[in-house]
């Protein structure tokens, strides 16, 4: 299939896609359920049905509302936005090994979050959150101007670029770190990637910046898909290649900035869901970005039950069993061709 039979499905095709996206939002739904059942402190369904819709404020009543259900929201949407990020970065650069931090957004991050605790002494996720942003920004925009360098942007320098700021920003993180003992304590559970105590304090101050991510996604999609056929033959399409590529970097991010500035830099989620989804729905990408976004929460979502239930009654961070599941898992499906191609 190419790209320009994926733009007019058949009506029985995009009826199967829309099948897919029902069954998707099924397993969400088993997905959250089980997330708020299963915990440190195992609780019932009925406990749960309680807890929801007659809530005393009990200890169970307060477990969900006050750890399960934020914690869940907060695999959610880290998950979505890690996804479409992962399905954007993917399309712009044509590199099925694409993912969020090849921008050097995950390492700006990173960066920024050092610095907010070795210089002004931020220890709460809610106070991670601006040091978070303001590293991927930064580290966006020097990315962005290496990557130019004057001349209209490319996506292979992008990637090169990308990576050498990631790669510097990472070193000086880690020399920061350890230098300081205190920085490292501080660092060692976020730059794990964990969702645990993430609650709408540091939800909602991200969720207008995810919001306007998936906005701007979803208006390039079309774009993204006539660029895949080539620069040219997409302009005389009518596509917009310099404005699209301009919005795809500040749709990725956004979406990658907030889930790393929300849970740290947690890593395949983004690279791993847009093949699973080439391989269900085809190269269209205004497909693949809402499967992407719910196949990342559901991935997201199991990892940290699974994590849960490694060592309980401690638990593992979701980012290192998003490292042991999907490095496998993305192995087998970059072998399908179908999932590899874009």
């Amino acid at each position: 299939m190419t790209v320009a039979d994926a733009v007019e499905a058949p009506p029985a095709r995009a009826g199967r896609r829309g099948i897919g996206l029902l069954v998707l939002a099924a397993l969400l739904a088993a997905a959250v359920l089980l997330s708020v059942l299963i915990g440190s402190k195992p609780l019932a369904p009925a406990d749960v049905w309680h807890a929801l819709f007659f809530s005393t404020g009990a200890e169970n009543d307060r477990i969900v509302w006050e750890v399960r259900l934020p914690r869940t929201l907060a695999a959610v949407v880290v998950g979505a936005a890690l996804g479409v990020a992962g399905a954007l970065i993917q399309a712009f650069t044509r590199n099925p090994l694409g993912d969020p931090g090849i921008l050097g957004v995950n390492a700006g991050a990173s960066l920024g979050v050092a610095i907010g605790v070795a210089v002004f002494g931020t220890t709460l996720p809610v106070q991670h959150l601006g040091f978070a942003f303001a590293g991927a920004f930064i580290a966006t925009i020097v990315v962005v101007l290496v990557g130019s360098a004057g001349r209209t942007t490319d996506p292979v320098r992008l990637t090169l670029a990308g990576v050498a700021v990631g790669a510097m920003l990472a070193g000086i993180t880690t020399a920061m770190t350890l230098l300081d003992p205190a920085t490292f304590n501080q660092m060692r559970g976020w730059s794990a990637g964990t969702v645990v105590e993430r609650g709408l304090d540091v939800i909602l101050p991200a969720a207008p910046f995810i919001a306007g991510g998936l906005a701007i996604a979803l208006v390039c999609a079309r774009a993204l898909n006539a660029m895949g056929l080539g620069d040219d033959l997409a302009s005389a399409l009518g596509a917009h290649v310099g404005r699209t590529r301009i919005l795809t970097v500040v749709a990725i991010t956004l979406l990658a900035a907030a889930a790393t500035a929300i849970a740290g830099p947690i890593g395949f989620v983004g690279l791993m869901a847009p093949h699973i989804a080439r391989w269900i729905t085809g190269p269209d990408q205004r497909w693949i970005l809402p499967f992407s976004a719910l196949i990342a929460a559901i991935v997201l979502l199991a990892a940290d039950i699974v994590g849960r239930v490694l060592l309980w009654p401690g638990e593992v961070p979701v980012g290192i069993v998003t490292a042991f599941v999907g490095a496998p898992l993305l192995i087998w499906f970059v072998r399908r061709r179908r999932a590899s191609v874009l």
